[in-house]
């Protein structure tokens, strides 16, 4: 299940690659998924925004941007990139008063969540996405 990381346009170095990429397999093997092909790329601000108006025709910031890149939903198998915007994961953990890495393993987890098919667009949604979220922080908590 290879899960690798990159950073792009800018300087970023993550902490606990080895515990994170465990933390990941674990959770998606807790979804049953046997098999995944996983790119997390961190950026900035300004290349995240590209992304988001030239794929997805948005206009605004936003601190992750996940792609499924699967040829055929099988479904204990998953492929993605998964983009995230440093410079926004540190302002939201300051907005929340939360720590940095506390807001960046939500906003991984995030992204997998989305390549698991969980939505976050209604109410209810973003309430059982947030749920799912805090299921994943313990369980990298538990590691």
């Amino acid at each position: 299940m290879p899960i690798a990381f990159f950073s792009t346009d800018i300087s970023f170095v993550l902490e606990k690659k080895g515990a994170k990429k465990l933390w990941l397999k674990n959770l998606l093997q807790l979804h049953g998924i046997t098999k995944s092909n996983i790119n997390y790329i961190f950026c900035s601000d300004e290349y995240l925004i590209k992304i988001n108006q030239q794929y997805l025709d948005h206009d605004t910031y936003t601190d992750i941007i996940t792609f499924d890149l699967r040829e055929n939903l099988v479904f204990n198998q998953i492929s993605g990139e998964i983009y995230i915007s440093i410079e926004r994961v540190k302002e939201n953990s300051e907005k929340q008063n939360t720590e940095f890495e506390l807001e960046l393993l939500r906003v991984m987890s995030h992204g997998i969540l989305h390549l698991l098919g969980y939505k976050d667009k209604t109410n209810a949604e973003k309430q059982t996405m947030r749920k799912e979220e805090d299921k994943a922080i313990q369980l990298f908590n538990k590691q």
